[in-house]
């Protein structure tokens, strides 16, 4: 059964967007399998460039199925605008498929997002204030809506009335805010399911149909796997499970259906939002990183904290996922840098380890132990065979190829899909 999953290897914004994008000209069905619209891919192509939310990022080639699972929470709006703006530019739009089993962002969860998020003042998580958090907090506590619900008009209706009881409760009595009327939020969902209503699918069924006729199933990762709710850097984690976990709960096929799970890293790190990072960098290596890469998220806009490439934590996420390969992304990024350090283990109050602590308060205590190498001079920009790669860029892969545990199979050399080196083909 030809199931491919990439996914995050690091703090999320490794570049899955373009891989996705380069990777869907083999795929059959693409298929997201956790978060929301806190996640943003950017995918530049002939047909230009997109920054997609919600949509999976194999939405630009005509022969995949795009299909989004019952683990990601959709916000209508968001989505129905990024599919609005694909028409508009030639997209084909009509084979996207949509859970019954999805939950819904709701104008309540944005707003307790930064409710919350305001009053945590100096011990705020840095969400991104889209409502993500509350809406699975809704989904564990049995009290959310999903699609199915929302084409269910006629239940619908009682059914937010008993919601935005508790609801305008906390956002009256704790955050001395305005509530919100269930007449208007109902009106606004017969309007949401209309649009809606073709785009539904049991998309369980169309991913375990693909691949028992053996279709390539690309399944598309969100966010990073140190931000796992379960295996990340609690509490500064996002509400989901991007790790491999999540695309059985996310996508309702089971692990035997994957074939290769591949994680995706950058040639540095980087992370957005508050949590520790023990390889980042303060100086103006830092703001350099920044400023070559763009580093500034997709979604909200904000910096991005820039370090060297975390080989300890990249460890961690080949085991956590059990990784069959990896790619690497922006190495282009490190072109021209007289060194290149890597961090290879942490030091503990006096104690060395190579060992990844997931305790946010032991983590935020280590202290990097770097391997340094020399850089390269020549570009590596645009570079699509491995051997028209510098000497010393070549060594650096191989180094963290070793450090991490993991072969990489795709070398990314540019944000076009094209700018790809291929060490070892990911799909057949």
């Amino acid at each position: 059964m030809p199931g491919y999953a990439v996914i995050g290897g690091q703090w999320g914004d490794e570049g899955k967007g373009k891989i996705i994008d380069f990777l869907s000209q083999n795929a059959g069905i693409v298929a997201r399998y956790s978060g929301g619209n806190n996640a943003g891919h950017t995918v530049i192509n002939e047909f230009g460039e997109f920054k997609l939310h919600l949509v999976p990022a194999g939405i630009c080639w005509p022969q995949t199925t795009c299909v989004v699972g019952n683990g990601v929470v959709i916000d209508i709006d968001v989505i129905k605008q990024e599919l609005e703006e694909l028409r508009t530019r030639g997209i084909d739009i009509s084979k996207l498929q949509i859970s019954d089993r999805a939950h819904i962002i709701m104008p309540y969860h944005i707003a307790l997002d930064q409710f919350e998020e305001r009053a945590r003042k100096g011990r705020a998580l840095g969400t991104t204030g889209r409502g993500v958090g509350p809406a699975y907090v809704d989904k564990a506590a049995r009290i959310g809506i999903r699609v199915a619900e929302l084409l269910n008009t006629k239940a619908l209706s009682g059914q937010l009335e008993n919601i935005l009881d508790h609801k305008n409760a906390l956002i009256t009595k704790i955050y001395n805010e305005k509530p919100f009327s269930a007449k208007e939020m109902y009106e606004q969902c017969l309007s949401w399911a209309e649009w809606l209503k073709p785009f539904v699918h049991p998309v369980e069924q169309t991913a375990r149909l693909a691949l028992k006729n053996g279709e390539n199933v690309l399944i598309e990762g969100a966010q990073g796997s140190l931000l796992d709710l379960d295996h990340g850097t609690y509490p500064f984690v996002t509400s989901s499970n991007p790790t491999v976990g999540g695309i059985s709960t996310g996508l309702g096929i089971g692990p035997g259906s994957l074939k290769k799970i591949i994680g995706i890293y950058k040639a540095y790190t980087t992370r957005v939002g508050s949590g520790p990072m023990p390889s980042e960098l303060d100086e103006a290596t830092g703001a350099l990183i920044r400023e070559r890469a763009g580093e500034y998220g997709a979604t909200t806009g904000r910096a991005r904290r820039c370090g060297w490439f975390d080989a300890v934590a990249a460890h961690y996420s080949v085991e956590v996922n059990d990784f069959t390969g990896a790619i690497l992304t922006r190495l282009d990024v490190l072109d021209g840098f007289p060194i290149v350090k890597v961090c290879v283990g942490y030091e503990i109050n006096g104690t060395v380890t190579n060992q990844f602590p997931t305790n946010s308060t032991i983590l935020s205590e280590c202290k990097p132990i770097y391997e340094e190498l020399p850089g390269w001079d020549q570009p590596t920009a645009g570079l699509t065979r491995w051997e028209d790669l510098p000497k010393l860029a070549k060594k650096y892969i191989e180094f963290l190829q070793e450090a991490m545990g993991c072969p990489i199979d795709l070398i990314s050399t540019g944000p076009h899909r094209k700018e790809t080196i291929v060490v070892r083909p990911i799909m057949e």
